[in-house]
């Protein structure tokens, strides 16, 4: 009996949640459905557990965690390793009204200052910043004064010395997590290998993280391959080949 309702209220909480979804994405990001894989990803998000999600190049894990933002009570924090990177989502963000910034270096004290203040007002959904930015204790204390409902480390492969962007400022995350009191991660990259897949759950303490490996099958891509003892002469013909293209 118990079981029964328990499944109840779950299939209850995913239509509820679906309907709201749908209605976000229209509206946000003009889809009308979601890609293979951010429908799943999504709704682990909701349901407040750890997800590690590894999801190919284009397949939209940043609206993974864009859209349950919106839904959540309290602001994401969107750990991100370039500035560069971060200033261009948020850009793309802002022309589309979501209330989203980034805090990095490259602001000046009165841009850093107006975004904090806006910030401690609950004026954002979405904060992106650098994770050296997790080693200042007066970003930390303010971090402590936030509603933050999830925190979500892009680019998640460089937590691993097995990755190929290893970034040592990745592995001081899970301390300042845990000075902060924060226990609701969602970790997202493009490429984990196992290996890596089990550091970025081990550096971040996500032992009972949801593991979302997502396909990387591309419909519109096909593969051929050919023997050939003249590496040379094929390499030239390939680059004939392109030039025609």
């Amino acid at each position: 009996m118990a079981s029964a309702l328990l499944f109840f209220l779950y299939i209850k909480f995913i239509i509820l949640h679906l309907m709201e979804l749908i209605s976000l994405l229209e509206k946000y990001f003009g889809y009308k459905n979601f890609l293979v894989g951010q429908e799943e990803v999504i709704i682990s998000i909701l349901k407040k557990q750890n997800t590690l999600v590894v999801m190919p190049t284009g397949a939209g894990k940043s609206l993974c965690y864009q859209l349950p933002a919106l839904l959540m009570d309290g602001v994401a924090i969107v750990i991100s390793p370039l500035i560069s990177l971060m200033k261009d989502q948020c850009d793309a963000l802002l022309k589309i009204n979501y209330p989203a910034t980034f805090i990095n270096s490259s602001l000046s004290i009165e841009e850093y200052s107006e975004r904090i203040i806006a910030a401690k007002n609950e004026l954002y959904k979405l904060i992106y910043i650098a994770p050296e930015r997790l080693n200042s204790e007066h970003f930390l204390k303010l971090l402590k004064e936030l509603n933050i409902s999830f925190i979500a480390v892009d680019e998640a492969h460089c937590i691993s010395e097995w990755g190929h962007d290893f970034r040592p400022s990745y592995l001081s995350i899970s301390k300042a997590l845990v000075h902060i009191n924060i226990t609701h991660i969602v970790a997202l990259t493009a490429t984990a290998t196992p290996d890596v897949q089990s550091d970025i759950i081990s550096a971040l303490d996500m032992s009972d993280a949801n593991l979302l490996v997502k396909g990387f099958d591309r419909p519109n891509l096909s593969y051929h391959t050919e023997y050939t003892s003249k590496r040379k002469e094929k390499v030239l013909e390939i680059i004939r080949n392109l030039n025609k293209v």
